[in-house]
């Protein structure tokens, strides 16, 4: 995993709480513990983004520079959100890979009596449990905590000293994880989940190889230059026309492979807001036969 990952675990959240800056029917997702889960200094900056010229402003920036961004990480959120929520009476366990400050284990009220392992960098799970008891007390009971290196350790080692069975049905979540990993981890990563039991499901995004590899911007060229050239936190993608016969050798056919354009379609238009949208980073729902 490149060493630059543990940095960017409460990025996307961060995003999501500005939006509940909006009115609630302009908001690409409702998320009432964003704000609350984020560590002091983060909130601290956020309050200030309250104010909606600056607000407008920060986004408007942020579109600029890295057009369709937003869309991308808000309504891939709130799409794994609505399918993990309409399977959630069939499945046993849910597993978040790579979970960051992801709140959803925490907000939806069809989760809270599935087990939930989330599992990530050290840095990230220690400043979340910290906030989490801040937030609640404690920590959930139905909710654990697993902090690993993906590229080091054995997820699946991990998982089981902490009660987790493949014999579950399970839905599993990688969301802005690949990006980060290694060829070997993106290996380790999917060897584990080939042993997931049929009918688990798993949903996860990519950054289409091409652009990592310099070959096509799509008007992400200081994207680029940040997140693979300066940082070098982006080190793996797989283009679109990769992705069946990957999966399907462990185990997994793919129910949708959506893009930007299908959140803006869905989730920014009723909004009445006006978004940029882009195929750098797309969404895939699988399913294990």
């Amino acid at each position: 995993m490149s060493k630059a990952a543990e940095k960017t675990g409460s990025g996307p959240i961060a995003s999501v709480a500005i939006e509940q800056f909006f009115p609630k029917e302009q908001r690409i997702i409702q998320d009432d513990l964003a704000y609350r889960i984020l560590p002091f200094a983060v909130r601290s900056f956020l309050r200030i983004i309250k104010w909606k010229p600056l607000r407008d402003w920060i986004i408007s920036s942020s579109e600029k520079n890295i057009p369709g961004a937003w869309m991308c990480i808000l309504g891939r959120k709130r799409y794994i959100d609505e399918m993990l929520e309409a399977v959630a009476g069939e499945i046993d366990a849910i597993v978040n890979l790579g979970a960051g400050f992801d709140t959803r284990a925490y907000r939806l009220p069809s989760l809270k009596n599935l087990p939930v392992w989330e599992v990530d960098l050290p840095e990230n799970i220690g400043a979340k449990q910290k906030q989490l008891r801040n937030i609640f007390g404690d920590i959930p009971s139905n909710v654990k905590l697993l902090s690993m290196d993906f590229d080091n350790e054995s997820l699946e080692v991990v998982l089981k000293e902490h009660g987790f069975s493949p014999e579950m049905k399970t839905f599993f979540i990688m969301e802005g994880v690949t990006q980060y990993l290694t060829q070997d981890g993106i290996g380790a990563t999917f060897d584990f989940l080939s042993k997931a039991s049929c009918g688990s499901k798993l949903a996860f995004t990519y950054v289409l190889k091409e652009f990592i590899d310099g070959k096509k911007m799509y008007g992400w060229e200081k994207g680029y230059d940040k997140y693979v050239t300066k940082d070098k936190m982006w080190i793996f993608g797989k283009n679109r026309e990769d992705w069946p016969d990957f999966l399907k050798r462990h185990g997994w056919r793919i129910v949708e492979d959506i893009g930007a354009d299908y959140f803006l379609e869905k989730y920014g238009r009723p909004t009445g807001r006006k978004f940029a949208s882009t195929e750098v980073e797309r969404t895939i729902l699988a399913e294990k036969v």
